[in-house]
């Protein structure tokens, strides 16, 4: 029987929920699709010895990073961004692929926020993670918590091409954020995730953040012994 575990177990005990690691029996992979951010494949598994096999064909996606910067006053900070999939210009927080080859989350998240916003920050810390579809996609997200947040050198600073070109930053004091993922008025999901776990943290003074370097073995690929 395969051993499963719970993604706690490297962190220590926790009373609440907690997902766990549980792979079945993979018979086989075949991609159907290559594309210039995600692949389309087919995985054949059973769930359970003696079982029919499952087909199933999702997408697999490197994985993304994603910041919540907040300033000392507990504002954080909003990016304005057209998405041409859905038609609409949304108030998103810095975020990118994990689409450089070695590169650490922590590292791309701090390549991320100096290259949409022109800003660095000093302390990290993992805030929350999460998967964008997990019945269709391997894509698995990690929002850092961003402080200490100042303008980079002007010579670090790159020149943003393509939609991020458009890139609008603002500050939203916390609570109008709150009330705007309460409102429905805004829909990125990673600045939705952010901005209530951000407020939750600042409610906890920040007690119960995680490493920005812990192992992350809700991700697909970065997990030992995946084969993806």
């Amino acid at each position: 029987m395969t051993q499963t575990h719970h993604l706690d177990d490297a962190r220590g005990p926790s009373a609440g929920p907690s997902d766990r690691i549980n792979p079945r029996e993979l018979l086989s992979r075949e991609t159907r699709f290559e594309g210039f951010v995600f692949d389309v494949v087919r995985e054949r598994f059973r769930l359970a010895p003696g079982e029919d096999p499952l087909d199933r064909d999702f997408m697999r996606h490197p994985g993304a990073v994603a910041i919540a910067a907040l300033n000392e006053r507990d504002e954080i900070l909003l990016i304005n961004q057209y998405r041409q999939p859905v038609g609409m210009n949304l108030w998103e927080i810095p975020a990118g692929m994990l689409d450089v080859e070695g590169e650490a989350p922590l590292d791309a998240a701090r390549r991320e926020l100096l290259e949409e916003t022109d800003l660095v920050a000093e302390t990290w810390h993992t805030l929350a993670e999460f998967h964008n579809s997990p019945g269709v996609s391997t894509e698995a997200n990690r929002v850092f918590l961003a402080r200490g947040v100042s303008a980079a050198p002007e010579a670090e600073r790159v020149e943003r091409s393509g939609e991020e070109a458009e890139i609008v930053a603002r500050w939203f004091p916390l609570e109008e954020a709150v009330a705007a993922v309460l409102g429905a008025r805004i829909h990125s999901p990673s600045a939705i995730i952010a901005v209530l776990a951000a407020r939750a943290s600042v409610e906890r003074g920040h007690t119960e953040l995680t490493d920005p370097r812990a192992p992350w073995p809700a991700h697909p690929h970065l997990r030992e012994g995946s084969g993806r």
